[in-house]
């Protein structure tokens, strides 16, 4: 990529700051959109959506853009299950003014007491035992999920019963790759996204 889409240089896109009210501009999705796909690829059948992101501009523009995502949501708080909501969530928080709150899988350390959920199974055929800490999310928190790739919605789904049982309000999904069909949408939506599955190469 030449580092330019439609006479914008990806790195001017990624600085461009935007209000909270703001519509996530045409050109700051697809731009960002552009740059993840071009450098996505399917490794041993498995999506790669690690690589991506190792292109610093590529990074810039997806964070910036999935953080007018959360704007757009009206979420006063971005919450990312382990673990690549763990890279992505701090980092589109940050750009969307917002704080991080972390829900952690399995055993890991997690000091303090936390609200569990056990998930349906994932695309996998895998269960995972989310927790949440108590206190984390508060009454009135407005909180979005910051992910990667929604498709089960397994995962999405607890996380939003844990975010409701601490008494906050769920503001949807905000995702990289969306491949969701309506039936997941309906138990984990609004679901906002930089590209539908059906782009990909």
């Amino acid at each position: 990529m030449s580092g330019h889409v439609s006479g914008m240089s990806v790195r001017s896109l990624a600085l461009h700051r935007r209000s909270p009210t703001a519509c996530v501009s045409d050109d700051l999705t697809e731009t960002a959109q552009q740059a993840y796909l071009e450098r996505f690829s399917w490794v041993d059948g498995h999506a790669d959506t690690w690589s991506p992101l190792r292109d610093a501009d590529t990074l810039a523009v997806v964070v910036t853009a999935l953080g007018a995502l959360v704007h757009e949501s009206g979420a006063t708080l971005v919450v990312g299950i382990e673990a690549r909501g763990f890279l992505l969530g701090p980092a589109v928080a940050r750009a969307a003014s917002l704080g991080f709150v972390a829900v952690r899988k399995g055993d890991g350390l997690f000091a303090g007491a936390s609200l569990e959920m056990v998930s349906a199974p994932d695309y996998r055929g895998i269960q995972q035992r989310l927790r949440l800490r108590s206190g984390d999310v508060r009454e009135g928190d407005f909180v979005v999920l910051v992910d990667d790739w929604i498709e089960t919605g397994s995962q999405a789904e607890a996380a939003r019963s844990l975010v409701e049982r601490a008494g906050g309000h769920w503001a949807g999904c905000v995702v990289i790759i969306d491949e969701a069909d309506d039936r997941v949408r309906k138990r984990v939506g609004p679901v906002r996204a930089l590209a539908s599955g059906d782009l990909l190469p």
